[in-house]
C-alpha cells in the first residue's frame, strides 16, 4: 500500500468531503486548534521558566508544575483532535509535507520531554526530595521553551 493510495482514500472519504464541503468546519478547527497552542505553549512557558529559576521562584516547584501540566495534557489532546481533522480534509496537502512530519516528531519528542522533566514533580513529594533547580534542570527548560516556538514556526510553515 502505497502513501498515494492512502492519501487518496482518507480524501475521498465522507469525512474528508464533508470537512472540505462545509465552509465553516475549516476555519473552526483551526481556531480551536491555535486556541489549545496558545494553551500548551502559555502553560509549558509557564513553569518551564519556573523550572528555570526565572518565574514564580516564590513558589514550590512543585506547585507551579501540579497546576499548569494538567493544561499542557488537555491542550495536547485538543491539538491531536483538530490537529487529525485538518489532516482528514486536506490528506494530500498534508501529509507530503516534510514539514508537517518534522512538527510531529518534534510534538512527540518535545511533548516526551516536557513530561519526563515534568514528572518527579508530578509525583508525591518525598520528605527529602529537592526542588529541582539543578543546571540540567534550568538547561532543559530553556531547550523547552526553545523547541516549543520551532513547533509553532514549523505549524506556520506547513500553509506554505
Amino acid at each position: 500500500m502505497t502513501s498515494e493510495f492512502i492519501i487518496a482514500w482518507i480524501y475521498a472519504s465522507p469525512l474528508s468531503t464533508a470537512i472540505r464541503d462545509m465552509l465553516w468546519i475549516i476555519p473552526t478547527v483551526q481556531s480551536v486548534h491555535i486556541m489549545a497552542i496558545a494553551v500548551i505553549f502559555g502553560a509549558a512557558v509557564i513553569s518551564d521558566l519556573r523550572l528555570a529559576g526565572v518565574l514564580a521562584t516564590d513558589e514550590p516547584v512543585r506547585g507551579v508544575v501540579r497546576r499548569y501540566y494538567p493544561w499542557m495534557r488537555s491542550a495536547l489532546f485538543a491539538l491531536l483532535a483538530t490537529g487529525l481533522l485538518m489532516i482528514i480534509g486536506e490528506p494530500d496537502r498534508v501529509l507530503v509535507n516534510t514539514t508537517f512530519w518534522l512538527k510531529m516528531a518534534l510534538v512527540i519528542s518535545v511533548f516526551t520531554l516536557a513530561w519526563r522533566l515534568r514528572r518527579p514533580f508530578l509525583r508525591p513529594a518525598a520528605p527529602a526530595q529537592s526542588d529541582g533547580e539543578t543546571r540540567p534542570v534550568k538547561m532543559l527548560a530553556w531547550l523547552l521553551i526553545a523547541l516549543w516556538c520551532v513547533v509553532i514556526i514549523c505549524g506556520r510553515w506547513i500553509a506554505y
